[in-house]
């Protein structure tokens, strides 16, 4: 898994279930919502169904070249999707309780380390789809500093869109080159590497990558091993 580790300057992460656990963290919110419901089917399911909406939704967002649609006004339009689909019975209200409980994720218990053992070598930055107020919240939430925290609506467009990897790149002031961006999802390596970025994929979910031209310059496990895989800092002259 050779890359040019040398050149990378500024490490630019996906926020949300790369970062934070998006997952488990909203299966943990909507249980007991469900259960006050009646609903039997599985929290977990109903979450995945939630998120593969947002994002099929976020996707046809950027495509349309329309003004950019807010990620939590995405967010709402997937959980109200999601909640009729299952057949649940709910109110605005109840959606928008949901969607915020987006702010209040926690960190992957590996992630705070290792960007401690980062931190100083390398520009730590966020790129991510969530509106800047949601990941402002998110990200003090989740009590793990950043250089730098990008949102999409600078660009006007959700990732994989190009703009969003184009207009990070700008604002973070480096050469795509010199930047290795790392995420959970395969979509979101594959968007950054097609702009010219290296990439690292978290494999947490022991999920193949797939075929495409566009693979990763790093595959690791979580983000102890990503730092393990970097350089270590130059010793103190």
């Amino acid at each position: 898994m050779a890359f040019e580790s040398g050149a990378v300057r500024v490490l630019m992460f996906d926020f949300y279930g790369t970062v934070v656990d998006m997952q488990g963290g909203l299966t943990e919110t909507i249980a007991p919502y469900l259960k006050s419901k009646g609903y039997k089917g599985d929290p977990g399911s109903v979450v995945t169904w939630w998120r593969r909406t947002h994002f099929e939704n976020s996707m046809i967002d950027a495509l349309l070249h329309k003004e950019h649609t807010p990620y939590r006004e995405i967010g709402q339009r997937a959980v109200d999707y999601t909640l009729e689909r299952a057949g649940i019975a709910h109110t605005e209200s109840e959606v928008r309780d949901l969607v915020d409980a987006i702010t209040r994720l926690r960190p992957f218990p590996d992630v705070a380390a290792a960007l401690d053992r980062l931190r100083g070598t390398y520009e730590l930055v966020i790129l991510s789809n969530g509106d800047p107020d949601m990941l402002a919240a998110g990200v003090a939430y989740a009590k793990v500093p950043f250089d730098r925290v990008i949102s999409v609506a600078e660009a006007n467009a959700f990732k994989p869109h190009v703009a969003t990897y184009r207009k990070a790149a700008e604002i973070a002031g480096a050469d795509p080159s010199s930047i290795l961006f790392v995420a959970n999802h395969a979509f979101d390596c594959i968007g950054a590497k097609a702009f010219g970025m290296q990439t690292a994929f978290i494999e947490r979910r022991m999920r193949p990558f797939g075929r495409t031209p566009y693979q990763p310059d790093i595959v690791v496990k979580d983000f102890a091993e990503l730092a393990d895989a970097l350089p270590a800092p130059a010793p103190a002259q």
